[in-house]
């Protein structure tokens, strides 16, 4: 049992530092390498100065949707990670951890909301970008999706585990 705590701990934290990455980095979408879009900036690599020169994103409702789906996931994830600490210490022997399960699940699916968003419908969020073709996903938005299997799984142990001691 200490195995599968230390496990689910560790990929809680491992998919915590993920949507955390995915939501803050700069690549979920890459043009050539010198170009790319993320959630909040749109960036450019100046050979000259050797520098990335940033412009906020245009905001559309649905690149709002995106970064909002994206917070609420580190936000819910986070309390589930202190919620889990706390009932670790102060739940009485044979408790189950239910919410920080429904926590962990929720994160989950508005990460996949947020990752299924920005697939269908990158075409209205980058719009005023370079042309689409050309460029591709980029790994923010590749680990956003595979943050969301991770969630779910993790939130279905937590609602089967069980304090032992």
């Amino acid at each position: 049992m200490a195995y599968l705590l230390m496990f689910v701990t560790l990929l809680h934290l491992i998919t915590l530092a993920m949507q955390f990455i995915a939501t803050m980095e700069k690549s979920w979408w890459v043009w050539d390498g010198l170009e790319n879009s993320d959630l909040w900036y749109n960036c450019r690599f100046d050979n000259f100065t050797e520098s990335w020169l940033c412009t906020s994103s245009k905001e559309t409702d649905w690149l709002h949707a995106v970064q909002i789906l994206m917070v609420i996931s580190v936000v819910f994830s986070s309390i589930s990670f202190l919620v889990f600490l706390g009932q670790l210490f102060t739940m009485s022997k044979g408790g189950l951890f239910y919410f920080t399960g429904l926590c962990q699940v929720f994160a989950g699916l508005t990460a996949f909301c947020a990752a299924l968003i920005y697939t269908l419908h990158n075409k209205e969020i980058l719009q005023d970008s370079r042309e689409l073709t050309s460029g591709h996903f980029g790994y923010c938005f590749i680990l956003a999706w595979v943050c969301v299997p991770l969630l779910l799984c993790s939130g279905l142990i937590y609602v089967h585990l069980r304090k032992k001691e």
